[in-house]
């Protein structure tokens, strides 16, 4: 497919200085294009880059990157501004192995100023950028981007609190999506935006007062009357007063699809000296119909067929971990009242939508605030409730000191499904979940497990439920399940006990969730070469199953644990603790895991291969140990069912 006749022209935002207002819109209709072709194919976030199209094309025309700073906040909304900013040739390999991020990623191009990934971060950012230039005594602007969602937390607030005290010249725009403009309210506002930004207004303003000064015995009187009454007007008319109130100086709300209203909206915010909020309305998905009707499931997405819309599913795949999570809550609330789910601005991502909808009561949703969600969770497992906080591994970290202080400390019975452990494929380094075991597993009364499939994750939520004296983590990846029979009644598991699933001489290989398949498979391939090679669903990274870990370490000697984690701190550590504090001296340990580095994007699948956690991976490491590295070669090549 061939690039439109304007975006094949734009190699930087310097080729938009010069195009009209008519020329810009035409730009704007063949970048909606390839973004939903480039979409289709590689899955991403649709719908928010569909909507802020007209007010990156504004903010290019108005500003000069990279001179000028923008920092777009969570940065999922950043696939325009990457065309823009001579990536148009790479854009199709966004969300690949290798290719272009689908985030702000400064190593890509001096554009991207800031890398962000998490939301809330960019008024703080952007406020060290401005305070950094002043200190430095040099001339730009810095613009952070962030919608409205991303206001339910409260890291945006804490910025904004401080930029507005300390008053440096800083522009934050809000890109609000959800709200629509008020015809009446939203003229006058904007207008009245536009006259307190006019030069003019500040000169006629400043020589009112001057004449009503000079009025004998009354004129201070009339000036303090007329600031009362502007006062009043403004809390009654104006929408932005909160914003006022911080420090900022508020415009808008604005239409975010007027080109002409944007960019003269944005020269005027500019003349403003101190912090300026923008709000900018725009309409998540614009341009694309079936992503303005469901912009919530085009908002993350994976393949599609552009024309109907529809998701490129594989037929037979089974549920995934999210779906029976969801399921087995909502069946084990039929039955237990004291059930209530806690989630962050995730509930369909987390299953906790089926919560919602059964038991609406029961369910709360707190908006982008994981910190407040965790200790909300402690308030209500102290009056007796059991609260299950269902968070994405990568968002729990924002929550760590409620965690050890709110939870941990005074031993509550909070549950936490912890969703997307371990890599998640192409959203790259600021979403996969490999630190969850190492962050958790060293707070004292933490109990940690992760299933071997989705049949045992139903088992370690009953587990979960029945474990009062304590919080309790259970940790689960993104995408479908093993294919394992679900039950109708699962059973509660023993704490801390593991699985011997095959018994083996030669080496042992303890798996942890999912790793589990793999390392099974690895066992079978070792077998037609004559090695007996043992395998263990461990189940527990906390605490571990102490005896079959020792027995196993004593007898065969060589041990290669395998997790979709990073090797430091994790399973495989615990285990090495184990060990050295049993004295165990003479068995020797591979760790199969992620290195000291940040994983980077590509399918699942690929970042699996890439760190040898496959079952060819697992029987490359146990040659390595029994060292029969050339006698395993072929075999460890060849590779069974999971790659």
């Amino acid at each position: 497919m061939k690039l439109g006749q304007w975006l094949e022209r734009i190699n930087s935002p310097r080729d938009l200085q010069g195009l009209t207002c008519s020329e810009l819109v035409q730009l704007a209709g063949e970048i909606r294009k390839e973004i939903v072709e480039t979409v289709s194919r590689n899955g991403g976030h649709l719908a928010p880059n569909l909507g802020v199209v007209e007010l990156t094309l504004a903010l290019h025309s108005v500003l000069c990157s990279p001179r000028d700073k923008i920092v777009w906040d969570v940065g999922h909304q950043s696939y325009v501004h990457k065309l823009l900013t001579g990536r148009r040739k790479e854009f199709r390999t966004i969300r690949t192995a290798g290719g272009l991020s689908g985030f702000p990623k400064p190593e890509e191009s001096p554009h991207d100023v800031i890398g962000t990934g998490h939301t809330s971060t960019s008024i703080s950012s952007a406020l060290g950028l401005a305070l950094a230039r002043d200190l430095k005594g040099e001339d730009y602007s810095v613009c952070a981007v962030i919608g409205d969602g991303a206001l339910t937390a409260g890291m945006a607030w804490e910025g904004l609190n401080n930029a507005g005290h300390l008053g440096t010249n800083l522009l934050v725009i809000l890109n609000d999506n959800e709200m629509s403009i008020a015809p009446n309210v939203g003229a006058l506002s904007s207008y009245l935006g536009r006259l307190r930004t006019d030069p003019a207004y500040g000169k006629i303003k400043a020589d009112i007062e001057f004449i009503l000064r000079k009025i004998p015995a009354i004129g201070g009187q009339v000036v303090k009357s007329v600031e009362r009454l502007k006062d009043s007007l403004k809390y009654l008319l104006v929408r932005g007063v909160l914003f006022e109130e911080l420090g900022f100086t508020y415009l808008g709300p604005i239409d975010g699809h007027d080109l002409p209203q944007l960019k003269g909206a944005l020269v005027n915010a500019r003349k403003v000296k101190g912090p300026v909020l923008l709000h900018v309305v725009t309409t998540k998905g614009k341009g694309y119909p079936p992503a303005e009707d469901q912009p919530h499931r085009f908002h993350g997405i994976g393949a599609f067929d552009p024309v109907s819309g529809r998701a490129k599913k594989k037929a037979g795949v089974p549920p995934s971990y999210t779906q029976v999570f969801g399921e087995t809550l909502v069946q084990l609330s039929e039955e237990e009242a004291d059930i209530v789910g806690i989630t962050a601005a995730m509930p369909a991502g987390t299953g906790l939508d089926m919560l919602a909808k059964r038991f609406p009561r029961r369910f709360f949703d707190v908006g982008i605030a994981e910190q407040h969600a965790v200790s909300l969770a402690a308030g209500l497992a102290t009056a007796g409730l059991r609260p299950v906080v269902a968070i994405y591994s990568t968002f729990l970290q924002r929550a760590y000191d409620q965690i050890v202080h709110d939870v941990c400390l005074p031993g509550l019975p909070v549950i936490f499904a912890i969703d997307r452990g371990g890599v998640v494929g192409e959203d790259g380094p600021t979403h996969h979940g490999v630190f969850d075991l190492a962050f958790l597993r060293h707070i004292p009364g933490m109990t940690l497990m992760a299933p071997k499939d989705e049949a045992e994750l139903q088992r370690m939520l009953v587990t979960a439920l029945r474990h009062s004296s304590g919080p309790i983590a259970l940790r689960y990846p993104r995408g479908a399940g093993e294919g394992a029979q679900l039950v109708k009644n699962p059973l509660p598991l023993p704490i801390g006990r593991a699985e011997l699933l095959r018994e083996g001489s030669d080496a042992a290989i303890l798996a942890l969730g999912p790793m589990v398949g793999r390392a099974l498979e690895a066992a079978e391939m070792l077998a037609t070469t004559g090695l007996a090679v043992a395998v263990i669903n461990a189940r527990f990274v906390k605490p571990l199953d102490k005896e079959l870990i020792l027995q196993q370490a004593r007898s065969v000697k060589k041990i290669v644990t395998v997790e979709d984690h990073a090797r430091q701190g994790g399973f495989g550590s615990a285990v090495l603790e184990l060990l050295a504090k049993e004295g165990v001296q003479d068995c020797r340990v591979e760790i199969l895991g992620y290195g000291d580095e940040f994983v980077e994007q590509g399918s699942r699948d690929y970042l699996l291969a890439e760190n040898e956690l496959t079952a060819a991976g697992i029987v490359a490491a146990v040659g390595r140990l029994l060292k029969h590295p050339q006698r395993l070669r072929n075999l460890s090549g060849q590779g069974m069912g999971h790659v």
